[in-house]
């Protein structure tokens, strides 16, 4: 079978076998999903298509078994899930963290990544511009300038280092 005939077959059949595989599984999404990737499969094995005389069936075919095999993986990793129960509760947020984040989330990206590397992955100036692909001096000047901004930011809040509340912010 060459392009032109593939082209043909495809257009002529691909509403059918969507059809006919929806009736068969009974979800139109996966119907698509399942009928497409067989004709992918199908453009792969043309010649021997052209052989067999029955290219539709060999497509359903080829779909109906993808779409078994996708049941099974679903069937599998619930079955997994099952035996896992339920996650764990998750204790909220502390206060602290969701104010230093919402402020971290104000300030330039490269400030932000250059303070978390330094103050929060305990990284050296050296390491944190070998990591950022900056010069030391680049580095210098966004921590600085972060900080800045940052003090700016959390002025008059619980994370004001001038309110002598909170000493150190919890980093994990």
């Amino acid at each position: 079978m060459d392009e032109q005939a593939f082209d043909a077959f495809y257009a002529g059949s691909v509403g059918r076998l969507i059809g006919q595989l929806y009736a068969m599984i009974g979800d139109r999404a996966e119907a698509q999903d399942v009928v497409q990737e067989a004709f992918v499969r199908a453009w792969e094995q043309r010649a021997r298509l052209d052989e067999d005389g029955a290219p539709e069936a060999w497509v359903r075919t080829v779909a109906w078994r993808l779409a078994v095999s996708r049941w099974r993986r679903v069937r599998t990793a619930l079955s997994f899930a099952r035996r896992q129960g339920p996650p764990p509760d998750v204790p909220p947020p502390d206060t602290h963290h969701v104010l230093l984040v919402q402020a971290l989330r104000q300030i330039p990206a490269a400030q932000r990544r250059a303070i978390v590397l330094h103050h929060l992955c305990d990284l050296e100036v050296k390491q944190v511009a070998a990591e950022t692909d900056c010069p030391v001096g680049t580095v210098k000047a966004q921590l600085s300038r972060g900080r800045a901004a940052l003090a700016g930011i959390l002025a008059d809040s619980e994370l004001d280092p001038r309110a002598g509340r909170v000493s150190e912010v919890e980093h994990g």
